[in-house]
This record gives C-alpha cells, sequence and structure tokens, in this order.
C-alpha cells in the first residue's frame, strides 16, 4: 500500500536564495529552476549553480528545460548547475528522452479534456508531470485540468500533479488524486518568479492535513 504521507512536494519557479530557504524549511522535497528563457520565472544556469551550491543537502533539484534544441546541452546544464533531475516541458518525444537518459526525466503532459491518455505509454520517464495546457504558456498558468483524467494517467506510472494547485485546491487535489507527487509554482506567488511566505505557509498546512486523512484512512 502507498505510504500517502510520503507524497512529495516540489516548489517550482525558483530564482532566489530567499524563496529557496523558505520551501526547504517548510517541508519542500524538490526544488524546480526554470531555464527556458521565455518564462518570466528563467534563471541562467549560471546563478542557478550559485544558488544550489548554497543550499543544505537532501534536497532534489530539477532543471526545467522546454524545446531545447541539442539534448546534449540539457545533460551538460543539468550536470554543470547541480541538478539531478530534467523535467521536459515541451514537445520533446521519446527519442528525445532517451538521449538524456543518463540523468532521470520527468516528462510534463498538457492536459485538456481532448489528450490522448495512451500517449504517456511509451515515454521513457521517471514520472509524468501533468499540467493544465495552455495555448500560450508553458507551466505556470495558474490554471487546473478536470483530475479524472489525472486518475486515468496515474494507472500508466508514477504521476506528478500541477496544473494551478494552490491552498486553495491543494487538499482536495492530493486526497482525490493521491498522486507520487505534486508541483506548485504560481499559486505561491506575489509576482512570477517570487514566492509568498504566507501562501507557501498555508500550502504546507493544507499538504500536511491531507497527508494526515490519507494516512489515517489507510
Amino acid at each position: 500500500m502507498q505510504m500517502f504521507r510520503m507524497i512529495k512536494v516540489k516548489i517550482c519557479g525558483i530564482t532566489n536564495y530567499d524563496d529557496a530557504m523558505a520551501s526547504i524549511e517548510l517541508g519542500a522535497d524538490a526544488l524546480g529552476f526554470n531555464f527556458y528563457k521565455k518564462s518570466p520565472r528563467y534563471i541562467d544556469p549560471s546563478q542557478a549553480k550559485s544558488l544550489i551550491e548554497s543550499l543544505p543537502p537532501l534536497v532534489s533539484m530539477v532543471g526545467v528545460f522546454v524545446d531545447e534544441f541539442s539534448p546534449e546541452r540539457v545533460v551538460n546544464i543539468a550536470h554543470g548547475v547541480g541538478v539531478g533531475s530534467v523535467q521536459l516541458h515541451g514537445s520533446e518525444g521519446p527519442e528525445y528522452a532517451k538521449q538524456i537518459s543518463e540523468v532521470r526525466v520527468f516528462k510534463a503532459f498538457s492536459i485538456d479534456e481532448k489528450f490522448d491518455i495512451g500517449s504517456v505509454s511509451d515515454f521513457p520517464a521517471n514520472a509524468f508531470l501533468l499540467d493544465t495546457k495552455e495555448k500560450f504558456l508553458k507551466g505556470g498558468t495558474g490554471n487546473s485540468f478536470d483530475w479524472t483524467i489525472a486518475l486515468e494517467i496515474k494507472k500508466k506510472g508514477r504521476i506528478i500533479l500541477a496544473g494551478g494547485l494552490k491552498p486553495e485546491n491543494v487538499y482536495d487535489a492530493i486526497c482525490r488524486v493521491q498522486p507520487y507527487g505534486i508541483d506548485v509554482c504560481s499559486g505561491v506567488e506575489s509576482e512570477p518568479g517570487e514566492k509568498d511566505r504566507k501562501k507557501l505557509e498555508d500550502l504546507f498546512h493544507e499538504i500536511h492535513r491531507a497527508r494526515a486523512t490519507l494516512w489515517n484512512m489507510k
């Protein structure tokens, strides 16, 4: 039986030390650093490297990439910066993922009512990150999707639930979907790239409450 209290939490879009430490102190298992230059949460790899080196151990670091032309560059940045996992958040296909197999790979899928659930089956990823499909944005939209789709994708492998998660809905999301992990970005921000301490505190309060509820139901 799944250890519900061990549901993982990733806080994404980290751009500065204070937000990183606040997330860690409140209980984040992983931090996400966005290397997509068009994102308002973009961080230069050299800045990310310095930031990561200043953080305490035993927290996973994830690099977010969107349609990076060269898989080799993705691997080089990951190794150079010090991230152990790569999140592919664009239109990258299975062959692309195979070329970066020396690092752990999350593949992000943009979900709407037309999403083909079967498309995840052959993707060589350690986990599937489920985000809300938007026409012009790659993640960090603040909008959620129909979680019944997530329940179906969960049958295919580990899922990390994203897309509009915030203190007001994260309890319901965890209890209903029971994912391997959750990914939160805009739902705890005061503005893109800047986290709000109160929202982070409220988020983790609801996460702990959901973990306790599921643990008591086991």
